[in-house]
């Protein structure tokens, strides 16, 4: 008999305390990306526990894999990020961080104890499906650099669909945000340095100011959004360093320019960058200066497959009550590697609701971030729900 909600929600009860307990180990012992070695340790050993297969991915990501008695079928890709930030713990919590410096201010602590919870379960069930179901723990979603370690790897090639859960401390507890299209920004991070001839400040004519170079590059970066793309396409264009000069009378040789490019749209994406670096290297050229371009691709955006997240609505819906859905929530410039798996494969990304209080309702990346830890439960059962009636029913 497959299992239905009623049973799905009393099982995750059932092991709410496995869960919580978990999450607060995390919170305890936060890692930076790609340096989450203690983390993914602890996720093997709870995976070994449950009796499920694994494969290594990187040296802090592994893949799991449960596959369904009933025999053959799709193939869903469950996934939690598992990396901390370098950020303090000013939450004052007895879990509070033990690793100065580190801080899960992001739920990612959360997304990794919700998803052990899930394998968990499902692994007691899983003479009652067709199909598989693989658990991606993946690292470094803060730097871009887990995903694509799966992607890039060949881990997933036989992936038929995705779904991810991110907490979110803006959205009330006991609500879920499953909204079609796109949900999250592209995020590119470039990088230009200038190269100009230093010279005493007082024979300018001798010189190159690859300063004031620089300064004319940011200044005409911001028409890009103002007169090369559509009103209607949404673009951050964002210069957040300019780095130039040693004293007050030398004419700088060097600086140096980062800023990052977010957009929804992959044509629009490729457009904007293409101008970054059209504009900066004419300006350079204008102030006999020369530069090097060069651009990080930190995560393509997040489009949600239409059919993918109606599915997931319909599925909320059983958990938290259609009123309790919000299925037209605002895009974020925030970006999220999930998008490299949507690139493989359809599917979809969901946040749940983690506040209750004032001290849940700290922003991400923030000092005090904390949750309300019910909403665990949802996401627990929301994975759990989705890629059962996925496998029973594939789209």
């Amino acid at each position: 008999m497959t299992i239905n909600q009623q049973q799905i929600h009393q099982e995750v009860t059932d092991i709410y305390d496995y869960i919580i307990a978990l999450r607060r180990h995390f919170h305890r012992h936060p890692e930076p990306s790609l340096k989450e070695f203690e983390t993914i340790q602890r996720i093997k050993e709870e995976v070994e526990e449950i009796g499920v297969p694994y494969i290594n991915v990187g040296e802090t990501g592994i893949l799991a894999t449960l596959e369904g008695g009933k025999g053959s079928g799709k193939t869903i890709l469950l996934r939690a990020d598992i990396d901390a930030l370098p950020l303090p713990d000013e939450t004052g919590k007895p879990y509070a961080s033990v690793n100065p410096g580190f801080n899960h201010a992001c739920g990612h602590d959360g997304h990794t104890a919700s998803l052990l919870g899930a394998l968990k379960i499902l692994k007691e069930h899983q003479d009652e499906f067709a199909g598989t179901i693989q658990f991606a723990f993946q690292p470094a979603e803060e730097i871009g650099a887990g995903a694509r370690q799966f992607v890039r790897g060949g881990y997933i090639d036989g992936i038929d669909h995705v779904f991810g859960i991110h907490l979110q401390s803006g959205t009330q507890v006991g609500k879920i945000v499953a909204t079609p299209g796109p949900s999250n920004a592209s995020c590119d991070i470039f990088k230009i340095k200038v190269f100009g001839k230093s010279g005493h400040v007082s024979r300018p004519d001798l010189g190159r100011d690859a300063l004031v170079s620089a300064a004319a590059i940011v200044t005409e970066l911001q028409t890009i959004v103002a007169r090369e793309v559509r009103p209607t396409d949404e673009v951050v264009v964002g210069i957040g360093v300019l780095r130039a000069g040693t004293n007050y009378n030398i004419i700088a040789n060097e600086a140096e320019i980062e800023g990052t490019v977010r957009t929804f749209s992959h044509e629009v994406r490729a457009q904007v960058l293409a101008a970054v670096e059209r504009i900066a290297r004419n300006v350079s050229d204008a102030h006999r200066t020369t530069i090097e371009f060069s651009n990080y691709d930190a995560a393509a955006p997040l489009i949600n497959d239409i059919q993918a997240a109606n599915h997931a609505i319909r599925v909320a819906s059983d958990i938290v009550g259609i009123e309790n859905v919000i299925t037209d929530s605002p895009k974020s410039m925030g970006a999220d590697d999930f998008a490299d798996y949507l690139a493989v494969a359809p599917g979809v990304y969901c946040f749940i609701g983690t506040q209750s209080s004032e001290e849940t309702a700290y922003g991400h990346h923030h000092e005090k971030f904390d949750i309300d830890e019910t909403g665990l439960a949802i996401a627990t059962e929301l994975h759990i729900s989705y890629a059962l009636s996925y496998l029973k029913e594939p789209f």
